[in-house]
């Protein structure tokens, strides 16, 4: 694995894609307000508008400016997809863009829950993985991104300001609703970050992966939390395709390439809604195999060779996106 120090600053890499954020606000339909105590939030479709250009340029921000997301017009019923590329993988998609960090307040309808990804959980440290993949980042302004549709509560932002040990003046906070247009954006391209996940469920040697890229199908918000949620699972699961480049020999990349796809996974059929209802809305009773891209091809650098599994489903992208 790359030294941290030879790994760059993923808080300084996107200051500024998210000052360029700030600027061009307006026409990205987004709304910029500076709380009380300094800190930025930024509206990206709660009561804003926002839009698919708002949530491609909050996915580069999510993956701490070591990502490309291109929107493309692609082939087959829904032709709207997403490309990902991420100059180091393991940096910007798990020390970044996975959405890691757990913040809760309060109980009962006032209660508040989510998962912050971005830059910002490379300062506070509170996951086990920044041990793993050795790196730790140092910087006086930062930035998190919450999947929520409510303003987080000022317990919530004072506890990111205090673990990140930034001013509160120099944290920025955006809010990316899965309802909409900016929210489906940034977690569809978090394709390639959820087989990275999944490469690390599976035990495999994270300092054995070089260079990744993936896409994956865009679908539609829908109006209820449920069913969005539900397509923008369904288009990585069913629809995301995610090619690896690794440094391991001919055995170890071929048994990757078969266990990684979502199809290896014993819930793996319907869409996710449904299986999400099965399990009584519980998370933590899926089967953790099941998150991962539709279809992976692992090619290995020392000779060239490719390796193949998995497939489109387009049948259950039909049934989720309509």
């Amino acid at each position: 694995m790359q030294s941290k120090n030879a790994w760059p600053s993923i808080n300084q890499l996107t200051q500024p894609l998210l000052e360029n954020l700030k600027r061009d606000a307006a026409s990205l339909r987004l709304k910029c307000e500076t709380l009380s105590n300094g800190t930025t939030l930024i509206d990206a479709g709660i009561m804003a508008l926002g839009g698919l250009e708002a949530g491609r340029r909050i996915a580069e921000i999510c993956m701490g400016g070591l990502g490309q997301v291109v929107l493309n017009s692609g082939a087959g019923k829904w032709p709207l997809t997403l490309h990902v590329h991420a100059a180091n993988p393991v940096l910007a998609c798990l020390g970044s863009q996975y959405a890691g960090w757990n913040l809760t307040h309060g109980g009962g309808k006032a209660a508040f829950s989510a998962l912050g990804s971005g830059p910002a959980r490379a300062l506070a440290q509170k996951e086990k993985l920044f041990e793993e993949i050795a790196y730790r980042d140092t910087g006086e302004s930062t930035c998190l991104v919450l999947e929520v549709d409510k303003t987080p509560p000022l317990a919530v932002i004072e506890k990111i300001i205090h673990e990140c040990n930034v001013a509160a003046g120099n944290l920025t906070i955006i809010l990316t609703p899965t309802c909409s247009l900016a929210g489906v954006v940034q977690i569809v391209a978090r394709v390639l970050e959820v087989a990275l996940h999944k490469v690390h469920t599976l035990g495999f040697p994270l300092q054995q992966i070089i260079d990744g890229a993936g896409t994956a199908p865009v679908p539609s918000p829908a109006r209820d939390f449920i069913t969005s949620m539900g397509r923008t699972n369904d288009a990585i699961l069913y629809g995301g395709r995610v090619q690896l480049f690794v440094d391991c020999n001919d055995d170890d990349a071929r048994q990757l390439a078969e266990k990684l796809p979502s199809s290896a996974s014993r819930d793996y059929g319907k869409l996710f809604g449904q299986i999400f209802k099965d399990v009584d809305y519980d998370f933590y009773k899926i089967d953790p195999m099941l998150f991962a891209p539709a279809e992976v091809v692992v090619s290995t650098l020392k000779n060239g060779k490719s390796f193949r599994a998995g497939k489109l489903n387009d049948e259950l992208l039909d049934r989720s996106f309509s």
